[in-house]
């Protein structure tokens, strides 16, 4: 008799054909679910919402390659098997059905993981303020003393079902006035804004018109620029509405909010969730995880390149074979029907329990 391992009792159900993978990650993901609707999607991937999208993909893959194999192994019969049965039209339904599974996949994931939303900005522009505002709670201390947040400050906040792990960071300046605590401070601010999915470049509304705030929020654009990854969203939001009007500012690509009134939130959130590519999904979201994405990306690639050579039938049949090979693989990745043993152990050892 001993102790169950993490994930044990899911492994045993897995490898003795009771749940397929993503089903037994779905075990896992409904342990840790923070929302209700991470709760909801995870039970239906656990039902075999999402393994039966994949299924419905491999059939009609399968049945694609059965009609290339076909015509690679009855080279001298005069019947073209691929023009007979449509293989063109069949390949695009084929890739049109990937990608809504993939744009659900997408919905999932952002379900399951979050977003990472990082609020940067100079000190005193609000950013513990918008951070309490947010999370609805006085999480970080606000004072109108510079450098008064020197470390990180993290909370997780749902937006109509989605997890956001709202940073709050270290205001950014270079001034002889940094002390060596702060200065560690606004180093870990900018390690976070290099991880962030989302940043919030917050400005002072009762500052924009002293040049030294100008260069200041110029210098920290700059570095921004520099800081965050390619196609990482940069929101401008522009606080203290409260205190002075904001017409003199372009709000096309930027928000106007009052952290301490309240004011402009709700247009933040439905900015924040439109950034991350949320939709309103229907009853049937499913849970995916990342290796889930960058499998459905791999048979996406594959399928690029089958339709190309399916254009050249006669001199790239055995290619186009193997393409369509490749990208059934990569499906089977994800329900387990090919799979290393050595992700095997990685997934089920992230179980916090013998589950």
């Amino acid at each position: 008799l001993r102790v169950a391992r993490a994930g044990e009792f899911t492994e045993r159900a897995f490898l003795n054909d009771k749940l397929d993978l993503a089903q037994a990650e779905a075990v896992a993901d409904l342990i840790d679910a923070s929302t209700e609707a991470a709760a909801r999607s995870a039970s239906r991937s656990l039902a075999g919402v999402f393994s039966g999208r994949i299924h419905e993909l491999r059939d009609a893959l399968v049945n694609l390659r059965m009609l290339v194999e076909a015509t690679l192994d009855f080279p001298e019969e005069d019947i073209d098997f691929l023009q007979k049965a449509d293989a063109t039209g069949q390949l695009r339904r084929l890739r049109e059905a990937l990608a809504a599974v993939l744009a659900q996949a997408r919905q999932g994931a952002l379900l399951r993981d979050g977003l990472q939303v990082v609020i940067a900005g100079q000190p005193n522009a609000g950013k513990s303020s918008l951070l309490n505002a947010l999370a609805g709670a006085e999480l970080a201390i606000v004072t109108p003393v510079a450098g008064t947040t020197r470390d990180v400050v993290q909370q997780t906040i749902q937006i109509e079902g989605v997890p956001l792990h709202v940073v709050d960071t270290a205001g950014l300046r270079d001034s002889p006035d940094v002390d060596e605590v702060e200065k560690i401070g606004i180093e870990r601010a900018w390690g976070r804004i290099r991880q962030a999915d989302v940043v919030l470049f917050l400005h002072d509304l009762t500052r924009t018109d002293t040049l030294e705030y100008q260069r200041a929020d110029a210098a920290i654009a700059a570095s921004l620029a520099q800081a965050v990854p390619a196609g990482v969203p940069v929101l401008h939001v522009w606080n203290k509405l409260d205190q002075s009007p904001a017409a003199h500012i372009d709000l096309q690509d930027g928000v106007a909010i009052s952290a301490k009134r309240g004011e402009g939130l709700e247009v933040l959130r439905q900015r924040l969730l439109a950034l991350a590519g949320w939709q309103q999904p229907g009853d049937g979201l499913f849970m995916a995880r990342t290796r889930h994405l960058q499998a459905l990306s791999q048979v996406d690639g594959h399928l690029v390149q089958a339709d190309g050579l399916l254009a050249a039938q006669a001199e790239h049949l055995d290619l186009l074979a193997e393409e369509l090979r490749l990208a059934q693989r990569a499906l089977g990745e994800i329900t387990g029907e090919f799979t290393a043993d050595d992700l095997l152990g990685e997934i089920f050892s992230r179980f916090c329990i013998g589950k």
